[in-house]
């Protein structure tokens, strides 16, 4: 049996049915109410998973609302082009290896955050997300799941003026604005998913779908991901990797967000997250004249 961890209040909490029970109420001490500290021990969350039932419950989740379940990775990658189907609709060749960014840990928020934009050219992306349990460096292919605490869901969220906007492109910045991460609702370990080698994930804008994919389409699987990334850097508990995104994206349809659309993202075996679309401004100014001394 596996685990689903939330975070409730900044709280670790592990979800069974339609309830919560905090986690460090239920280990009675043994495991703290951080959930960074929690997805170091996957093996001790699935052990007291097993021990749940009604009378243990904290609460519904139905009546709290849920903050993102990895809340201070070290690390956050993505991989750019790595759906056959998405590097097709783009118009590139597939990569011939893992195309890698980074993006800011600041901007991750909850499952049901709103997404602040700047822009008239802001994107969505569905993204499954692997959390690292077990760190480690130069991991082999053949052991990286075994580094896996859980996967989660993520909006890889672009503001394609921002990433366009140079040469080479800012892919860090145009994916790093605050709140463009929304991952969650949990945190689910691998042997709670009935595929891990083909999940399925889509998008929704406004209830209109817009992505409908499956992970067996990676051009990079899970685990050369893991071990490319452990062969240049130390992994450690906690990090995450959004994998990519399949095809249907609002660049390529010229569909971008708006103010006030609604984004649900789902993938099997892990749940929903439905994200608000707010317009808070427009874009920054850029001026490269010299400031005034005088």
């Amino acid at each position: 049996m596996g685990f689903r961890l939330a975070n409730v209040g900044g709280r670790a909490a592990l979800v069974h049915g339609d309830h919560y029970t905090d986690l460090a109420t239920h280990s009675q001490g043994a495991l703290g109410p951080d959930p960074m500290e929690a997805l170091a021990q996957p093996d001790q969350l699935a052990e007291l998973a097993a021990g749940l039932n009604a009378a243990t419950a904290t609460g519904l989740i139905a009546e709290v609302t849920l903050d993102p379940p990895v809340p201070r990775p070290q690390k956050v990658f993505g991989i750019g082009l790595n759906y056959a189907s998405h590097a097709a609709e783009s118009g590139m060749e597939a990569p011939a290896s893992p195309v890698v960014f980074t993006k800011f840990p600041s901007c991750l928020v909850g499952p049901t955050a709103d997404v602040e934009i700047r822009s008239d050219g802001c994107d969505y992306e569905v993204e499954l997300v692997l959390v690292i349990g077990a760190g480690g460096r130069d991991i082999a292919v053949a052991d990286a799941w075994s580094h896996v605490a859980g996967v989660t869901i993520g909006q890889d969220i672009s503001d394609r003026p921002a990433q366009f906007a140079a040469k080479p492109p800012h892919f860090d910045l145009g994916k790093s604005f605050d709140t463009f991460g929304p991952i969650g609702p949990v945190v689910v370990s691998v042997d709670e998913v009935a595929d891990r080698d083909a999940v399925a994930l889509s998008c929704e804008i406004n209830g209109e779908t817009r992505q409908d994919g499956s992970t067996a389409d990676l051009i990079f699987n899970v685990p050369t991901l893991i071990s490319y990334l452990s062969s240049i850097t130390t992994l450690v508990s906690g990090d995450l990797i959004f994998t990519g995104t399949p095809d249907g994206i609002g660049a390529v349809q010229g569909k971008f967000l708006a103010d006030g659309d609604v984004i649900t993202s789902t993938i099997d075996g892990i749940g929903t997250m439905t994200n608000r679309v707010v317009r808070i401004s427009d874009p920054a100014p850029i001026s490269n004249a010299a400031p005034n001394n005088d």
